[in-house]
């Protein structure tokens, strides 16, 4: 699947998410929900995966921890708040870059309107 084929599929199924549960519900709750509906489409999710910072030849852990990779190559940070930030799609694209993925997805379920919610970001894609 293509990047574009990918996001479409995780957008499809966090707008069908919204719809259902509303806004204002815990991240940790759409990060569940999220992971299940994208596993019954055959994909292959992960949770909370570290993304490990180098610094001075050393390999710190406790980095980043991405809230869903998709198909080893989308990074999906989830927000349920009033408003997304600009630190918020730094910390992802810093994600995407340390990670050498193309893109990523923010997504903040916080938001009334779904579409006014979602910022994708690209990685030299």
């Amino acid at each position: 699947m293509t990047h574009d084929t990918l996001s479409k599929v995780i957008l499809d199924s966090a707008f069908r998410i919204h719809s259902a549960l509303g806004p204002g519900l815990f991240e940790h709750v759409y990060e569940v929900v999220l992971t299940y509906e994208l596993e019954k489409q055959h994909l292959e999710v992960a949770r909370q995966v570290p993304i490990p910072i180098v610094y001075d030849g050393i390999e710190f852990e406790e980095g980043y921890r991405a809230d869903l990779v998709v198909e080893r190559c989308i990074i999906i940070e989830l927000k349920s708040v009033e408003a997304v930030l600009p630190v918020h799609w730094k910390q992802l694209f810093t994600q995407l870059k340390l990670k050498d993925f193309r893109l990523g997805l923010l997504i903040n379920f916080g938001a009334e309107h779904l579409k006014n919610g979602i910022c994708r970001i690209a990685n030299n894609l």
